[in-house]
């Protein structure tokens, strides 16, 4: 999958469970409507508020195996004892179809991600800090408080992951994190092989067929 076959972009966006990170890309979606979130299958419990096919597919741990065994999953992980799997045939249609996508997975499904398609644009949200984190899955309140340290605990490994991110936002301030967010999809899209696959009759008329990505030399 390439920039010069598909008008759609991948963005993969990770986070310690606390960061904001789901916020922040609903409130993406909602100031860029053509950019699709991919709905991810999992083995856990829907939370209160989350619905069937929109925040989730919730199924049991039998038919995930055989969905991951028949290699129906782009990426999937194993995340505080319940799996998460992301369809890849849903992927491919989508972004061939000039869809852009948006993943909200954690690092190791980011990783897989990136070693199927290198193009995938990845987007670390990290706290203020990890007191501002533990506040705010108290505030929360849908996790016991065993519960809420073994995410501060989980928190602390995947933050040295960062660095396997293009992007990293740091979410103290909403409205600031939200603009950094929307302002990388905005690049994205102005990629040389995206706005030729966007416009492929303007950038014809202008540097000719599959004319090659210009490079900076010096």
């Amino acid at each position: 999958m390439s920039d010069a076959e598909h008008a759609g972009s991948l963005f993969v966006v990770a986070a310690p469970s606390g960061a904001g990170k789901t916020s922040l890309v609903a409130a993406m979606l909602r100031e860029r409507p053509g950019v699709e979130l991919s709905v991810s299958a999992t083995t856990r419990a829907p939370r209160p508020g989350e619905r069937e096919g929109v925040d989730y597919v919730f199924i049991d741990a039998a038919e995930f195996e055989r969905r991951r065994e028949a290699g129906e999953f782009l990426e999937w992980a194993r995340v505080h004892g319940n799996c998460y799997g992301t369809s890849r045939a849903w992927i491919e249609s989508r972004m061939a179809a000039g869809a852009d996508i948006v993943l909200e997975i954690d690092w190791q499904g980011a990783a897989q991600v990136k070693r199927l398609f290198p193009e995938a644009i990845g987007v670390f949200i990290a706290p203020p800090s990890i007191e501002e984190l533990r506040a705010r899955l108290e505030r929360r309140g849908q996790d016991a408080p065993d519960v809420i340290e073994r995410r501060v605990a989980a928190a602390k490994s995947e933050l040295a992951q960062a660095g396997r991110f293009e992007y990293v936002i740091i979410n103290q301030d909403f409205g600031e994190a939200l603009a950094q967010l929307l302002s990388i999809v905005d690049s994205a899209r102005l990629r040389f092989g995206k706005q030729r696959a966007r416009h492929p009759q303007v950038f014809e008329r202008l540097f000719g067929p599959l004319a090659p990505p210009s490079t900076k030399e010096g």
